[in-house]
Parts: C-alpha cells; sequence; structure tokens
C-alpha cells in the first residue's frame, strides 16, 4: 500500500491530511510511528471518526521517501 504514494494522488503534511479528511477526500491515511502523538493521535481519532483507513509506517524518514520528497512527513493521505 505504500507503494501508491508514489503513484497515486496523494497529500503529504497534518494540515492538509486533515483538511481532507474533513472534507470527505481520503481514502487512506498514512501516520509515521516515530511522529509526535499530539499530531498523530488528532489525525486517527478523525480516521476513526469518518471511517477512514490507517496505515502505520515505521518513521517519518520513510514516509517522506515513499512521497518521493527529501524531508521528513508525520503524515500523508492517499485521494480517492
Amino acid at each position: 500500500m505504500l507503494s501508491k504514494l508514489k503513484t497515486n494522488s496523494k497529500i503529504v503534511g497534518t494540515k492538509q491530511v486533515k483538511r481532507a479528511l474533513n472534507s470527505g477526500e481520503v481514502e487512506a491515511v498514512f501516520i509515521a510511528k516515530d511522529a509526535e502523538s499530539k499530531i498523530t493521535n488528532e489525525i486517527a481519532k478523525i480516521c476513526n471518526d469518518k471511517q477512514v483507513q490507517v496505515i502505520y509506517v515505521e518513521n517519518m524518514k520513510e514516509l517522506g521517501s515513499a512521497c518521493g520528497i527529501d524531508v521528513n512527513a508525520a503524515t500523508a493521505a492517499l485521494l480517492k
């Protein structure tokens, strides 16, 4: 599933993911396990409320790399 971030429509970053979740545009959310829990808990709760699949990634570096960016990423989402 992580490989879909390289090819499919995606967004990266907590603010953008949160906005897309609230708009109903998200198919699945990726959360880095080493990201700050204050951030990830809020996103995970919204996903639970909206019944959006959450996929945990080992670390922020791996998630950033999977998204094709050169910086770490705490969250990312696949768009519908």
